[in-house]
């Protein structure tokens, strides 16, 4: 990680205890923070959702996300979604329930959650710079049909600072497909949102249980202040007076 003001490793504050990270071994991961999960006339409003319950995790991740680029820390974004031909969206997901319109149905924002479209595209607040990592994933599970596992070996990442949305959905599939292949995970508390807010309770809930059987569940502040010991022990003092 570059600069002396990121060590090369800290401890975060987390439940369901604090744990030690290796910066250069840590990746940020950020899932799907999509317009078409994130913005009126996307798939999440087709569904009935009140897309504004995203919102609130958009500033936390942005935070994280401005730290990792001026340490030099691994970021990966990623954008679910599917092929124009719908190849490879199963055909249980696309009928499942009723929502107003089916994944590849025209919508405002192009056609619902399909590669290329406006849509499928991440938000512009967080918005992937030139060289940043970008991971199409088919599914839920941001390993499943996709490169991430290789990505991650390449880079030497063991452990993962998680956030995007939803947390029981797509956030919480990760962690559990991450858990299995022998990453630990941090999950940013506040840097997740759901459209349900008791199933956001919930799903932090379940990744840290039993003494973090998925993983820890920390937050924004907790991971800027282990990024930035020094700063953050400035700023406290400053705060104090």
């Amino acid at each position: 990680m570059a600069g002396a003001k990121y060590p090369s490793s800290g401890t975060v504050a987390a439940e369901p205890g604090p744990i030690d990270l290796d910066w250069p071994a840590t990746a940020l991961l950020i899932i799907d923070m999509q317009r078409d999960f994130m913005e009126p006339g996307g798939f999440g409003e087709t569904l009935g959702n009140d897309v504004s319950q995203l919102a609130r995790a958009v500033k936390p991740i942005a935070a994280v996300l401005d730290a990792a680029r001026d340490s030099g820390m691994l970021v990966v974004h990623t954008r679910e979604g599917h092929l124009p031909d719908l190849s490879d969206a199963p055909p249980a997901k696309i009928d499942r329930g009723a929502p107003s319109l089916r994944i590849g149905d025209p919508g405002p924002m192009g056609r619902i959650l399909i590669r290329g479209e406006a849509g499928h595209d991440i938000i512009p607040a967080l918005y992937p710079l030139d060289g940043e990592i970008v991971i199409d994933k088919p599914g839920k599970g941001a390993f499943y049909a996709t490169e991430l596992g290789d990505v991650l070996e390449k880079y030497g990442i063991e452990n993962l600072l998680v956030c995007g949305v939803t947390t029981e959905v797509c956030v919480n599939t990760t962690v559990r497909e991450a858990n299995d292949r022998g990453y630990r995970c941090v999950v940013l508390a506040d840097g997740c949102a759901s459209y349900f807010p008791e199933f956001h309770e919930m799903g932090l809930k379940m990744i840290k249980a039993q003494g973090g059987i998925f993983g820890w569940v920390s937050d924004s502040a907790a991971v800027i202040a282990a990024m930035t010991p020094e700063i953050s022990k400035i700023s406290a003092a400053g705060g104090s007076r």
